[in-house]
């Protein structure tokens, strides 16, 4: 490795919603010759298996408010602090070029030492909804590069259309042929998201195996459900006769995504993302706990296009999701139109546009600090 080329410094973790898109520009630097370093925690950890090797994983401590016990909340101030004065110190050594951070409370330490040492600096926000972390350094860094689009952002705050990028197996497969469903095996993809979905686990199966049966004899499921609920849902298909693969984990989406004729699933940034640029149907079904909603924020874009049916979990019934998935797999000309409106509202390019605004913030090094205080 090139010790004199350039470091950029990504702050992210806690779900893969933050690091897949972490992951997609870690690929592109590195592509462009430079060196990166992630900056996580423990729990971020989890998803930096699909990282390239070239990626320096440098774990801080960090902690959130809203898990754990009141010991655990009254602790997580320190956590964090202690976090940001390592953070400080490897930053002091290291001398970044540029930091961007990812949210979540993992990139708190990252980004307060780039502050502090104002350091070029900006965030990425998934959501149409900007996230806890990513709205206390919004006013704080030189550029904001939004994944939705409209992003709702502090008064004051112009934000930047990058699109969320996307690893580069799903990328390989942009837009990759869909054939739409008929008289032959079909398949469809259901995806809980990171923080699992037993409300699908409920609805999903039944629904499924109420379809009629010139339908359901075609369908072959993948199912990603939680540890808890893998056994029941493997066993429900497989009563009612149904092909299925139920997992807690799918480590080949891009591959299952591309092969699916139509995606169930949360409204979830990444996946979103996944789904506009290899170009699919989609049932969509936002998280209703978020506290600012930003699944159906994230939803927005893929519905007003008639890419995707938006089904709150309040209408997320079975009757009304197998009417739905009927509707779509019995017409092979409607599930195509959705296929090339998801591609349409797409950014297949999003990595390579947030790697351009860091080697642009780069260039500007520490003229380019005109962020508010």
């Amino acid at each position: 490795m090139n010790t004199r080329a350039p470091l950029l410094v990504i702050a992210a973790g806690g779900t893969g919603g933050h690091m897949f898109p972490a992951q997609a520009l870690a690929e592109t630097m590195l592509e462009r010759g430079w060196r990166v370093k992630l900056s996580t925690d423990p729990r971020g950890g989890r998803y930096t298996g699909g990282f390239p090797p070239g990626v320096e994983i440098e774990v801080m401590s960090s902690a959130t408010f809203s898990r754990g016990g009141l010991l655990s909340k009254l602790m997580a101030p320190l956590r964090i602090t202690g976090g940001s004065i390592k953070a400080l110190w490897k930053m002091l050594l290291d001398r970044p070029v540029v930091v961007v951070g990812f949210g979540g409370y993992p990139a708190i330490p990252a980004m307060v030492a780039a502050t502090i040492l104002r350091k070029p600096r900006m965030i990425h926000e998934q959501n149409g909804v900007l996230g806890r972390v990513n709205q206390v350094f919004a006013k704080r860094v030189q550029i904001v590069a939004c994944g939705t689009w409209p992003t709702q952002l502090p008064e004051g705050v112009q934000g930047i259309h990058t699109g969320n990028p996307v690893r580069s197996a799903v990328h390989d497969r942009a837009g990759a042929g869909y054939i739409p469903p008929g008289d032959y095996p079909m398949s469809i993809l259901v995806l809980g998201g990171s923080q699992g979905a037993r409300i699908l686990s409920d609805v999903v199966p039944p629904a499924i195996a109420a379809l009629p049966s010139e339908l359901l004899r075609h369908v072959r499921v993948s199912h990603q459900a939680r540890a808890e609920d893998q056994e029941r849902v493997a066993t429900y298909y497989a009563e009612h006769g149904i092909d299925a693969d139920v997992e807690p984990f799918f480590h080949d989406v891009p591959n299952r995504m591309s092969e699916a004729q139509l995606v169930i699933s949360r409204a979830g940034a990444s996946t979103i993302a996944d789904m506009t640029v290899i170009g699919r149907p989609s049932i969509l079904v936002p998280l209703a706990a978020a506290v600012r909603d930003e699944q159906t924020a994230n939803a927005r874009g893929l519905v007003a296009a008639d890419a995707a049916v938006l089904m709150p979990e309040s209408q997320f019934t079975v009757e009304n999701l197998c009417e739905q998935v009927q509707g779509i797999l019995s017409n092979p000309e409607a599930a195509e139109y959705m296929a090339r409106a998801a591609l349409s509202v797409g950014k297949p390019d999003a990595a390579t546009d947030l790697a351009d605004l860091v080697q642009g913030l780069a260039k500007g090094g520490a003229n380019t600090d005109h962020s508010g205080d």
